[in-house]
């Protein structure tokens, strides 16, 4: 069920940027070839250049099962298989709960969870009749962790991602493929870009974590690709976390709602 990245084809979407250009980069400096997806194909158009001959760039709107559909088309084209799928799309609505409109719940549903469902379909048939293959998801801390009180439809959907790649690894492995959950924390990445803010909100709350670079996460991630490894919490901090949640949840809420009540 590990990928050998040397010989692997990947194919990521959301790789124009942030964490999806740092994968791309730390898969494609292990050997693989990528396929570099993004809604915006300057960008993918500017990882794949920075790759070289191993990488072609493709535009994808995860929201299109056709897009994707043609991103896998390309990459069987120009490559003849595919080994690695990642799902890494992500956006995010914030605001006080009841500020945030139904449309934006349903635009992140579409984008953030609905996107893994879309890829599956696609990709997933291929895999499977090959025996061999990963899939990453990225989720979020913001997807084990419920701090996000202020940006509901992402913690919603980022949790339904978590939960989905459980129930797909469990599965896919007796099938011989593999699934690697990325819960990324405080990244430095582009991601604000892809921020709605409602009511009066300014900027999300923080999780009172650290900033961690993307390459440091995307070699992370690569790790455990090739460890065959389901979960990866790159912060230390943030595990720690989630083991006192699970040891005792009304503790755990009683000390995150703490600065709500001041």
């Amino acid at each position: 069920m590990s990928v050998d990245l040397k010989s692997a084809v990947a194919v990521i979407t959301g790789a124009g940027s942030g964490i999806g250009r740092a994968s791309a980069m730390a898969f494609a400096g292990r050997g693989a070839q990528v396929v570099v997806t993004d809604i915006d194909a300057d960008r993918a158009a500017a990882v794949a250049a920075e790759i070289g001959e191993r990488a072609i760039a493709a535009r994808c709107d995860v929201t299109s099962k056709g897009d994707l559909e043609s991103a896998r088309d390309m990459a069987l084209e120009r490559f003849g298989h595919i080994d690695l799928v990642m799902n890494n799309v992500g956006i995010c609505a914030a605001g006080e709960p009841l500020d945030i409109p139904m449309e934006a719940w349903e635009r992140l549903v579409d984008v953030n969870l609905l996107s893994v469902v879309r890829s599956n379909e696609v990709f997933l048939p291929l895999l499977l009749e090959q025996g061999s293959g990963h899939v990453v998801n990225t989720a979020s801390t913001g997807g084990l962790l419920p701090y996000g009180w202020d940006r509901l439809p992402y913690t919603a959907t980022k949790f339904a991602v978590v939960g989905l790649s459980e129930a797909l690894a469990i599965y896919l492995r007796p099938k011989g493929l593999g699934v690697t959950c990325l819960c990324p924390a405080v990244t430095a990445t582009n991601m604000f870009e892809q921020v709605t803010l409602y009511g009066d909100m300014t900027v999300p709350s923080s999780p009172g974590y650290a900033s961690m670079p993307a390459d440091v996460v995307g070699e992370m991630l690569a790790d455990a690709v090739e460890a065959n490894r389901f979960l990866v919490v790159p912060l230390p901090q943030a595990l720690d976390e989630l083991r006192e949640k699970v040891a005792d949840i009304d503790a755990y809420l009683d000390w995150r709602s703490e600065a709500l009540r001041s």
